[in-house]
């Protein structure tokens, strides 16, 4: 999320309007107040199983700022149709595979469990399926031998570091092609 942020000056089609937090104890809401960005939190935990409550305080928090796209990135969430539908096409999401390997949790585990020779990371829309819409940019990452699950993350997180801000100024450019793979 700090990287989405610090990259949106300049030049850059886009421009924060608000960082959103599901746990209170997010360190990026600090990170975002500090650069002058709204943030607002809406605690997942009080909602219970009540899913259709939590996703309306979601929009209650969002609509005030009138975002034009909405940028995933940690939020470990499932959203319901019903809140994505609105957004298709301007919800955008990172995830730490090579999509459409791994969905779900769990990606460098499973990717060292099968043998893999490379992993990495995909931003894509965010459609009802998890992790199903349409990949925008990948980038890979060598699975070395003595890989852990953990070292391997922390190689992936330094790329989806530089891949999201990359598709995203593209995106709110309106460039929707997806990025060459790298």
């Amino acid at each position: 999320m700090v990287k989405l942020l610090d990259s949106m000056t300049g030049d850059h089609p886009a421009r924060p309007c608000l960082v959103l937090a599901n746990d209170p104890a997010a360190g990026g809401l600090a990170l975002a107040q500090a650069r002058g960005v709204a943030t607002a939190v809406v605690d997942h935990r009080p909602f219970g199983s009540d899913r259709a409550a939590f996703e309306a305080a979601l929009m209650a928090a969002i609509a005030p700022h009138r975002p034009d796209l909405i940028c995933l990135a940690g939020f470990m969430r499932v959203l319901t149709a019903e809140f994505v539908q609105p957004w298709l096409g301007r919800m955008l999401n990172i995830h730490p595979s090579l999509l459409p390997k791994y969905k779900g949790l769990h990606t460098h585990a499973r990717a060292l469990a099968a043998g893999d020779t490379v992993a990495g990371c995909s931003v894509h829309l965010v459609t009802p399926e998890l992790d199903d819409g349409a990949v925008l940019g990948q980038a890979q990452v060598p699975i070395r031998p003595n890989d852990t699950a953990k070292t391997l993350a922390a190689r992936v997180l330094e790329q989806e570091h530089i891949l999201y801000p990359e598709v995203l100024r593209r995106f709110a450019g309106g460039d929707r092609t997806p990025l060459p793979q790298g």
